[in-house]
């Protein structure tokens, strides 16, 4: 059985941290340091599992990031965090992005990327309270505190988080909308019965009516050789390409 992860970054975290055993967290005689860089890792899981949706920016290759991935971090979190005097960030690190997580990614790229990616949550500065994931400053290390502290913070979070939460331009959105937006009208007509009965008009005709109404209601169409004629190809004026 596969559980797919929730659609958006603030549900994927919000899930993570619903369904986190807190014990285990409060447990740790660095409690603080384990809830800061846990906190981390949980982001981490959530960006690289939404950056599938930006398509071949987002990843080369759609890679089946799972729970589990985050699990064996988060325990392996602890262990590192307790036996070593000073956190071993590069330790971190490597099992994270290059054998949890990267296990699954194969393309060479991807797993540069990925690497990059954690460097971004696993670090010393994540320790500082107010240290910013990204460069809006929306998302950022809080005080540590209980498991409750954290889900009113995440609450807190954009529930359409912009491009730059990913460390993306925020044209790397246009194709990812226009991508659901497809998908939506697709999963629409596919429901949409196929025939009518009874008296007045049928499918065709009122989808014809609409049809002709949206039609009415647009500006006229470009006339492109007057344009093109107004407003010629030239070296001295670059905008003319782009009017046309």
């Amino acid at each position: 059985m596969t559980i797919e992860p929730p659609s958006g970054l603030k549900q994927n975290v919000l899930g993570t941290y619903d369904s986190l055993e807190w014990k285990d967290v409060e447990d740790s005689p660095k409690a603080d340091i384990v809830k800061n860089l846990l906190f981390g890792f949980c982001f981490f899981h959530a960006i690289v599992q939404d950056r599938r949706k930006f398509g071949p920016i987002g990843w080369n290759i759609q890679y089946a990031f799972m729970n589990e991935d985050l699990t064996v971090c988060r325990k392996q979190l602890r262990i590192f965090v307790e036996d070593y005097e000073e956190v071993p960030y590069k330790v971190l690190n490597y099992v994270g992005a290059e054998v949890n997580y990267g296990g699954r990614v194969t393309d060479d790229k991807d797993q540069r990327l990925i690497r990059t990616i954690l460097q971004t949550y696993m670090n010393k500065d994540v320790l500082t309270v107010g240290h910013a994931y990204s460069k809006s400053g929306l998302y950022k290390a809080i005080e540590p505190g209980e498991k409750e502290d954290y889900i009113e913070y995440i609450k807190t979070f954009p529930l359409n988080p912009d491009p730059e939460a990913f460390g993306l331009h925020s044209n790397a959105e246009i194709t990812t909308n226009q991508n659901q937006t497809s998908l939506l009208l697709l999963n629409v007509l596919s429901m949409q019965g196929r025939s009518s009965s009874g008296s007045g008009k049928s499918r065709e005709s009122v989808i014809g009516d609409m049809c002709k109404d949206l039609q009415d209601q647009a500006p006229p169409v470009f006339n492109l050789e007057k344009v093109k004629k107004e407003y010629p190809t030239s070296y001295d004026e670059s905008m003319n390409t782009v009017l046309f």
